[in-house]
C-alpha cells in the first residue's frame, strides 16, 4: 500500500501535465503519482510518463468514471486528487496530506473560493454557479462548506473505500461533498490559491450542461439522503395547490349554500391525498435512510480495521 498517492485525472492536458507532475514530486517526494488518461487525443499520457508518473487508462469518458477506477485500483493511506490543468498550485499539498495522516481527517477540501478564484476565473457564469451550488448545499444539508466543486482534495483510505461513485462526469465533486457531510465524516477546509488555465489550454467544462447536471445531482442526493425533507416539501407544494383550488369552491358554497364545481372539488381532494401519500412516503424512506447510515458506519469500521492491519504489515516490513 502506498503511503501517499497523487491522483491526476486527465483529458487532453499535454500543455500542463508535465508541470503538474513535477510540482507534485517536489512537494511530495514520497508520493506515487498516478495519471489516468481518459481517451486523450494528444500526448498527455506520453508526457506524464516521461515526467515520472505511473500512467493508467480509463476508456469510459467522464471524470466520475476516472475517479471510480482510481478509487477502486489504488490503495494508499492518503490520496491527493488534483486536476491536470495546472490551475491548483501544489504548495498546499503537504498541509492537506498532514491533515489526513496526522489528524485523521477524512476529506480535506482545497478552498479556491476564499482566495483568488473570483479574480483569476474569467468565466462569470462559473463564478455564479459555484456560489449558487455552495449556498444551495449548505442550506439543504445544514453544512458550512466553502468550496463544493473544487477538484483539489485529499482523502483518507476510509473515505475512498466507502465512497460509492455514482456520477459519471464533473458533478462527482458535488457528490463527494454531500456524501461526506451527510455521513458526518471529518472534514477540513484548506484555503488554496487558484490560477486560470494558461493560454492555449481549453476547459472541458460546459457551463450550462454541466451546471444542470450538478443541480440535478443535488436534487437527487437530497431526495436519497434527506427523503423526509424532500417529500415534506413536495407535500407542502401539493397542499398549497389543493388549498388554492378549494378556496373558490368553499367561498361559493358559503355564499349560495351549494357546491357548483364538483369536478374542481374532486381534483382538490385527490391532490391533497397525493400530498398525504408523499409525506408518509418520506417518513418510510427516512427510516430506510437511517438503516443505510447504520450499515455505512459498520462498513466504515471494517475498512478502518483493514487499514490498521495494513499499517502493521508496513511496519513489520520496515
Amino acid at each position: 500500500m502506498d503511503n501517499v498517492a497523487v491522483l491526476i485525472p486527465c483529458y487532453n492536458e499535454e500543455q500542463t501535465i508535465r508541470k503538474v507532475v513535477e510540482d507534485a514530486k517536489k512537494v511530495l517526494p514520497e508520493a506515487v503519482i498516478y495519471v489516468y488518461d481518459n481517451n486523450s487525443s494528444d500526448a498527455t499520457a506520453q508526457i506524464a510518463a516521461e515526467a515520472g508518473a505511473v500512467v493508467r487508462y480509463e476508456s469510459l469518458q467522464g471524470k466520475g468514471n476516472v475517479i471510480r477506477s482510481m478509487f477502486r485500483d489504488i490503495d494508499a493511506h492518503c490520496y491527493v486528487m488534483v486536476d491536470g490543468d495546472d490551475t491548483y498550485p501544489m504548495e498546499q499539498a503537504r498541509e492537506m496530506v498532514d491533515a489526513v495522516l496526522l489528524h485523521n481527517v477524512d476529506m480535506v477540501i482545497g478552498d479556491r473560493l476564499s482566495s483568488t478564484y473570483f479574480q483569476e476565473n474569467k468565466r462569470p457564469f462559473h463564478n455564479m454557479g459555484n456560489t449558487l451550488v455552495r449556498s444551495t448545499i449548505n442550506r439543504l444539508f445544514g453544512s458550512n462548506i466553502q468550496d463544493i466543486m473544487t477538484g483539489y482534495r485529499a482523502f483518507s483510505y476510509s473515505f475512498v473505500k466507502t465512497f460509492p461513485v455514482l456520477s459519471k462526469g464533473f458533478e462527482i465533486e458535488t457528490e463527494m461533498t454531500i456524501h461526506a457531510v451527510y455521513n458526518n465524516m471529518h472534514l477540513k477546509n484548506v484555503v488554496v490559491d487558484y490560477r486560470d488555465r494558461p493560454e492555449g489550454s481549453v476547459s472541458k467544462l460546459n457551463t450550462y450542461m454541466d451546471g444542470m447536471r450538478v443541480l440535478k445531482t443535488i436534487i437527487k442526493l437530497y431526495k436519497n439522503y434527506k427523503p423526509l425533507g424532500f417529500f415534506s416539501l413536495l407535500a407542502a407544494l401539493l397542499t398549497i395547490v389543493a388549498t388554492a383550488m378549494f378556496i373558490p369552491v368553499f367561498v361559493s358554497f358559503l355564499r349560495i349554500g351549494l357546491v357548483n364545481h364538483f369536478p374542481t372539488l374532486i381534483v382538490c381532494g385527490f391532490v391533497e391525498l397525493a400530498a398525504v401519500q408523499a409525506f408518509f412516503a418520506g417518513m418510510i424512506l427516512s427510516d430506510m435512510a437511517q438503516k443505510n447510515r447504520r450499515d455505512f458506519e459498520f462498513r466504515l469500521m471494517q475498512v478502518a480495521a483493514q487499514e490498521r492491519n495494513s499499517r502493521r504489515e508496513d511496519m513489520k516490513r520496515l
